[in-house]
């Protein structure tokens, strides 16, 4: 017999609206392990994983909508993303509360940034644009704009929908996944400011995303009912890979395990879902939340063992689960 789905390990409560925006910071032995949130009522909250209690409240996005929040180094810097347009800049050591800087990005849609570490103290930030189908790149923290990224106008692909940067391994320059509305995931290149590659993925618009950069794999998730793995070939072309329909429509996102073994989308259907990567084998179907879960990510703890993965929902919860953490 199967072993039944487990239930979550602790749920945290008190976000007061709809969790947007979930990422872990677990990873430094001297410091509790931190999970931030982003909720539709303008709020982050920094949770504390041993007490299981939001210990700072962070205000700065007018009470419009937080998308995507991220730690920097050492979990006392982060980036949070508003529906206000604007990228936020935090240092929360030592109790702060206050935005230290911002990014005006003109952006009315719903896609969210993507953050890449260049190296200690240097970032590459990937953020939608006030125009309908471009996406700026800028440097940080001096916020000097690399690029921006405009698709020709016979192409047709909409609004950006979702955004993975990523560090090739032969190459010096970092590349962009995007999804676009049309159901198309593009490839660009930064440096040459040009289109690599483009695969027609869904009939429906692109939700989410994520790539794995040692396989050269990718897996995005829409409003319909598939999943779809596709693979970048030595001559950086998309190709379909695998395809899997599911029982319910609408992916709000997805997120790879950092050890590439399995995979997580959060479902418009109140589910979470496990899938192994390798073949994009069902695992488990997680149900707590009583409303579409929007995000789920997974802990960066250094301890297999300690590994947890974390959901979001309309219903104002958030879901901490200890799942497939063997080694």
């Amino acid at each position: 017999m199967s072993i039944p789905p487990p239930d979550p390990a602790f749920v945290l409560r008190g976000t007061g609206a709809a969790v947007n925006s979930l990422n872990f910071n677990c990873g430094i032995p001297e410091q509790q392990p931190l999970l931030f949130s982003g909720s539709e009522n303008g709020l982050i909250h920094v949770w504390n994983l041993k007490t299981h209690r939001a210990g700072t409240k962070l205000d700065g996005h007018n009470g419009k909508s937080v998308l995507w929040v991220e730690a920097l180094q050492r979990g006392n810097t982060i980036l949070s993303q508003g529906r206000d347009q604007q990228v936020c800049l935090w240092n929360i050591d030592e109790g702060r509360e206050q935005v230290t800087d911002s990014i005006f990005t003109e952006s009315v849609g719903f896609c969210r940034c993507s953050l890449l570490s260049l190296e200690p103290g240097q970032w590459m930030l990937a953020v939608p644009s006030g125009n309908m189908s471009e996406v700026q790149i800028l440097n940080l923290p001096s916020k000097t704009r690399v690029c921006t990224l405009e698709p020709d106008a016979d192409a047709k692909l909409g609004m950006p929908m979702c955004m993975k940067l990523w560090q090739p391994l032969t190459s010096s320059a970092p590349l962009l996944l995007v999804g676009y509305e049309d159901g198309s995931v593009t490839l660009w290149n930064t440096a040459e400011r040009k289109v690599l590659s483009r695969l027609k993925c869904h009939v429906e618009p692109v939700m989410s995303l994520d790539f794995d950069p040692q396989k050269a794999r990718g897996i995005s998730g829409s409003s319909d009912r598939f999943l779809h793995s596709w693979k970048l070939d030595e001559q950086q072309n998309l190709k379909l890979h695998e395809q899997l329909e599911l029982t319910n429509a609408g992916i709000a996102d997805i997120q790879i395990r950092q050890d590439c073994r399995i995979l997580a989308t959060a479902g418009w259907d109140h589910r979470i879902r496990i899938f192994g990567w390798k073949k994009i084998r069902p695992l488990a179907v997680l149900q707590y939340h009583s409303d579409s879960v929007h995000c789920v990510a997974f802990s960066d703890h250094s301890k297999p063992a300690e590994r947890q993965l974390a959901a979001g929902s309309k219903d104002q919860r958030i879901s901490i689960w200890s799942i497939y953490n063997e080694t």
